[in-house]
């Protein structure tokens, strides 16, 4: 059984040394990204392969952050371990908000929380302007394209149903970017209890309490607080988890609400398309057909839903194709963004995962989720419209690619690397997300 399966013990100095060769690609990412700047390529990233600057810095969430990493560290793997099954979930739940709160806070409230959603380039600027929703989803194409009534770049670059998230959070009383940044933060950081549903319902609980505390101590939380992505990353992991927990007990309704929500990424963001190979996966491993006509027939209530309502999904990614070519893309050269974007995801990853990812140890379920998102990724890389911010953007697919790290030993030593980069990140580095 998946619970009881002891971890292998051997192979630790090819994990340190796959790490050190992701720390080289980091630091080449780092060398040529300059070298490029210098020779006059604009490939706006402050300091490749991140969008970030250098700025040493510390915060109110300085001190939380520290006493979140040593607390996960020295007792994550066994309360994993010990607590009872829903104990367990609220208890990760509880550690990965003030976790990515904290972190958010090394910035400061103001510049790491409510600026972040309210620049002129990001979803709060355009909630002002919708006054009708059903009127904004029958003429959102129309003003995707560059002019004087564009939508700002992140709203026209993604489907409606992002804008219109931060509008009904707007309609409830909570807008701004302090309310909005907030529940963004506490939906994202929900993510990693979504990926231990899954894989519980899968057959893996041993898998899902072991990457746990690594989910927690994710360093990908320095951007889901406070990016949308991070908030995409969780619906898609609950639209995952919600299917695998319909699939296994041959029950529809989860099922059918699980394809509800990934129907929903569809509008989130058009990557989110690739998301479908981490469902796809879910039913490869439960070969429950019924579940998968059950998620099918929810996709196809939101698809319905925004195409009756006025919005045609193809002709929105259209036109972002045409806004993204006349981006900063176009100077982002795609020869170098290749493979550079693996640097980024690594540090979002951290070296726990890296070494996880060589390892692959472990069981079928839980192997077919990793290669789902890895596969999602590389398609991603490979397809030239991920040019540089996966640190981000690869979000909802870094999540998944966490459990890699559940069965490497010296759990400890390796959550303490964990929290280390992400602490060292945000401490010595301001991110725009």
């Amino acid at each position: 059984m998946d619970v009881t399966t002891p971890v292998r013990r051997t192979g630790t100095r090819w994990d340190l040394l796959v790490v050190a060769t992701a720390v080289g690609l980091v630091v080449a990412a780092h060398v040529v990204g300059e070298a490029l700047k210098a020779g006059g390529t604009d490939i706006f990233l402050g300091l490749p392969p991140l969008l970030a600057v250098y700025l040493p810095h510390a915060g109110p969430g300085t001190p939380v952050a520290l006493v979140v990493a040593v607390a996960v560290v020295l007792q994550g793997p066994d309360l994993a371990r010990r607590l009872a099954w829903r104990p367990l979930l609220l208890a990760a739940y509880a550690a990965s908000a003030l976790w990515t709160v904290s972190l958010a806070l090394v910035d400061g409230w103001t510049r790491g929380v409510v600026e972040r959603l309210t620049s002129d380039q990001e979803y709060l600027w355009d909630v002002p302007r919708v006054t009708d929703v059903p009127a904004t989803l029958r003429t959102f194409t129309g003003f995707i394209l560059p002019g004087a009534d564009a939508w700002v770049t992140h709203v026209g670059a993604h489907p409606p149903g992002v804008l219109l998230f931060y509008v009904l959070l707007d309609r409830a009383g909570l807008g701004g970017g302090g309310a909005s940044g907030v529940v963004t933060m506490l939906v994202g950081a929900s993510a990693c209890v979504a990926v231990a549903v899954a894989l519980r319902a899968l057959g893996a609980e041993g898998t899902a309490r072991a990457a746990l505390p690594f989910g927690v101590l994710f360093p990908g939380a320095v951007w889901v607080g406070v990016s949308a992505d991070g908030m995409f990353a969780a619906v898609l992991a609950w639209g995952v988890a919600l299917l695998a927990v319909g699939a296994a007990g041959r029950r529809l309704l989860p099922s059918l609400v699980g394809g509800v929500l990934l129907g929903s990424c569809l509008y989130l963001s058009y990557g989110l398309v690739l998301g479908g190979l981490v469902p796809l996966a879910v039913l490869g491993v439960t070969r429950s057909w019924r579940a998968g006509l059950a998620a099918a027939a929810g996709v196809a209530l939101v698809v319905a839903a925004f195409t009756l309502a006025g919005f045609w999904w193809f002709d929105g990614f259209a036109r972002v194709q045409v806004i993204y070519a006349l981006s900063v893309a176009a100077t982002r050269p795609y020869a170098y963004f290749v493979w550079a974007n693996l640097a980024a995801l690594a540090l979002a990853l951290g070296p726990a995962v890296v070494a996880g990812l060589r390892r692959l140890d472990l069981p079928r379920p839980a192997l077919r989720l990793v290669l789902a998102a890895a596969a999602a990724v590389l398609l991603a890389d490979l397809s030239g419209l991920s040019k540089a911010e996966v640190e981000r953007i690869w979000l909802p697919f870094g999540v998944w690619l966490v459990v890699a790290s559940a069965r490497l030993p010296h759990a400890r030593a390796w959550l303490a690397a964990q929290a280390g980069l992400a602490l060292a990140v945000n401490h010595l580095l301001l991110t725009v997300w």
